[in-house]
């Protein structure tokens, strides 16, 4: 009986660890597009951009009050804004979005859309069973066999330790030249009921 249950325990476990794994195929295609899209990028912003995926955007709201007053800080600010989308997937499974002030500077959808949005997507806790530290390790392995110059020690290093401590980090100097963002991070469910219907009714007005 006893070599049984652990026969099923290994069984279990074994299961588990698979469906902890990250798709490396799907971490290339991913690192694939931003490398393409965003040549400025750095290490440092394909870290950001994962772990948005991986974590959303909890750590980045103190208070709704706060939330609010910074995006109206930013909307009257972003005139600089060089990325004309409105939304794009980011990370592997593209469970969250980033929605760019664009769509409120264009009105095409309103400031309190994009804030409760932004609000609810930070309310559940959605972590993956993966932890970062792991998932990162993974990343940058696909990472050196694409662009294995992409970040020097240090910086790896770095990365590494924030990695284990789930730090968040930001745009790196070079990114933020090339491209001046300015978005919020927005759960994949919720951008689908709250804000893309009016994105796709209005775009087009």
């Amino acid at each position: 009986m006893k070599k049984i249950y652990l026969f099923f325990l290994i069984i279990m476990a074994s299961t588990l660890v698979k469906a902890q794994e990250i798709d490396k195929a799907a971490v290339r295609l991913a690192l694939e597009h931003q490398l393409a899209t965003y040549p400025a990028s750095t290490l440092q912003d394909i870290y950001k951009a994962f772990y948005q995926e991986h974590f959303g955007p909890e750590h980045m709201i103190a208070d709704t009050a706060a939330a609010r007053d910074y995006l109206n800080y930013e909307l009257a600010h972003c005139d600089d804004q060089a990325i004309t989308l409105y939304y794009e997937p980011i990370g592997v499974n593209g469970d969250y979005v980033r929605v760019y002030l664009n769509a409120v500077k264009d009105e095409v959808i309103t400031p309190e859309q994009l804030l409760w949005a932004f609000l609810d997507s930070a309310k559940p806790a959605r972590h993956t069973s993966l932890d970062w530290a792991t998932k990162w390790e993974t990343i940058v392995e696909v990472i050196d066999e694409i662009r294995p110059d992409l970040g020097d020690k240090e910086e790896r290093e770095l990365l590494r330790q924030a990695s284990q401590q789930n730090q968040a980090v930001h745009h790196s100097q070079a990114y933020n030249a090339a491209y001046h963002p300015h978005y919020r991070i927005i759960h994949r469910d919720i951008f689908e009921q709250q804000l893309k219907p009016a994105i796709v009714t209005n775009k087009f007005r």
